[in-house]
């Protein structure tokens, strides 16, 4: 068992039980429990605001939340499960007949074991998620209910994010949502990757992107953060991505593209799809997912993709109790974190590099590029190479007469007819060398 393991199941234990909401005290824990291992700087948007067309939320506290049933059987309890009440519930204490009861009650037929996760955060009700099987067997009398919660017009919605500088003013976004209670993919497994992430990429030796961690509640969340970083990220946004739904058994993780095809990970991941069986490229729609669909909203239009592994419609715990940690599995999930990694690596050197030598070809074999000695026989060697004898070379040769800054190193590998992780090897030997570099700004 890696210390990777290690580290991501006992933070998935730590959060798992927080009552997370789009506001309150659940949301706030958990990223304050976050801090510990990033340098995430809190903010909040007041509780009554005008965020473009939504009004924020007042802030909801849950205490406690309870159902009895005639005989005094605990039915319902939060401090067992907090998927038990509907999220943003209003308080109430009462005492109901069966028949009052159940137009307040949501359970999943089809899913008889399973506890829905239901929300109503710009409605006032009230209401209990059980299972079906418990549901069925609920007996004719008196029910006491108290639901006991809070809303404060004073509070608001926070969002917490942190950047690792780069060479470049040119930002990364990597992004997760942080307000499902008690659920596994659907909700832990963003910020989970997410956090190694931020881990693995605070040991590069160097970052050309500068890339910013960000944490919300899904939809109101990124709109917040929109409100205040809109015009930042229209200037030095180079792409960004949305962390959802990255654990579960499919082997593939799947990039929905931005809406404007204006990310620099759209075409690179199309073309690691066409190679690599880790990817499915998938084409930006506006009809399902999470925070792209704000951040490519037609007013922003910005060059957000969203990344998945297993989601909505494949698997039966999507949004109830069975969610757990097991369907989920923390092996998946730094398999996402080694596939990702691996391509932002790739993504570090997908701008337009420029020859540093541009006058005539540049002596490769001082540099250990090229045979020392030109005789019979070995006019198809190269020394050192990562890929395979001549192809080796001509790959360096193609790629030295197209970096005039003009040409993207995707468009060189199509030239070279190589895959981008054999470009991105050469790429960086010839950086490492001095005889290319790329712009401040290195964009596709």
């Amino acid at each position: 068992m890696s210390s990777e393991y290690t580290f991501l199941s006992q933070c998935f234990d730590d959060l798992l039980p927080f009552p997370r909401s789009i506001t309150g005290s659940g949301i706030e824990a958990s990223i304050h429990y976050l801090q510990q291992f990033m340098p995430l700087s809190i903010e909040k948007v007041p509780s009554g605001s005008q965020v473009f067309d939504w009004t924020v939320p007042p802030e909801w506290h849950l205490k406690r939340a309870t159902l009895t049933g005639p005989a005094g059987e605990l039915i319902c309890d939060t401090n067992i499960n907090n998927l038990h009440v509907v999220n943003y519930s209003i308080p109430v204490k009462g005492i109901f007949e069966l028949s009052e009861l159940q137009e307040h009650l949501h359970s999943l037929p089809n899913l008889p074991k399973a506890i829905p996760y239901v929300t109503s955060y710009y409605n006032p009700v009230w209401g209990f998620c059980i299972s079906d099987e418990t549901r069925q067997k609920l007996k004719p009398g008196a029910y006491i209910v108290n639901i006991d919660t809070e809303f404060k017009t004073d509070g608001g919605v926070p969002f917490a994010h942190c950047v690792l500088a780069g060479e470049s003013n040119k930002e990364i976004l990597l992004s997760s949502y942080l307000c499902h209670p008690s659920m596994a993919n659907n909700e832990l497994s963003g910020p989970l990757v997410l956090l190694l992430l931020y881990k693995r990429l605070e040991m590069w030796p160097k970052r050309r992107f500068s890339y910013r961690f960000l944490l919300n509640p899904e939809t109101i969340g990124s709109l917040c953060f929109l409100s205040r970083y809109d015009q930042h990220l229209k200037q030095n946004l180079a792409a960004g991505l949305i962390l959802t739904c990255v654990g579960g058994n499919n082997n593939t993780l799947r990039y929905k593209s931005s809406r404007g095809n204006n990310s620099i990970f759209d075409e690179l991941i199309s073309n690691l799809s066409q190679t690599d069986t880790d990817w499915i490229h998938q084409e930006f729609t506006p009809l399902s997912g999470s925070d792209e669909r704000q951040y490519c909203s037609p007013g922003f239009n910005l060059p957000m993709g969203q990344i998945a592994r297993t989601v909505y419609g494949q698997y039966s715990g999507y949004h109830n109790s069975l969610d757990d940690k097991e369907s989920m599995d923390i092996n998946q999930l730094i398999k996402s974190v080694d596939q990702i990694e691996s391509m932002l690596k790739i993504a570090e050197v997908c701008g337009k590099p420029v020859n540093q030598s541009p006058f005539g070809e540049p002596q490769l074999g001082k540099r250990g590029l090229y045979p020392t000695m030109n005789k019979p026989g070995n006019w198809q060697l190269s020394n050192d190479n990562t890929i395979d004898n001549r192809k080796f070379l001509n790959i360096i040769l193609t790629t030295l007469s197209m970096a005039d800054g003009q040409h993207s190193s995707i468009d060189i590998a199509k030239k070279c007819h190589c895959s981008i992780h054999e470009l991105a090897d050469v790429i960086m030997i010839l950086e490492e060398k001095g005889l290319i570099k790329f712009n401040q700004e290195p964009l596709i």
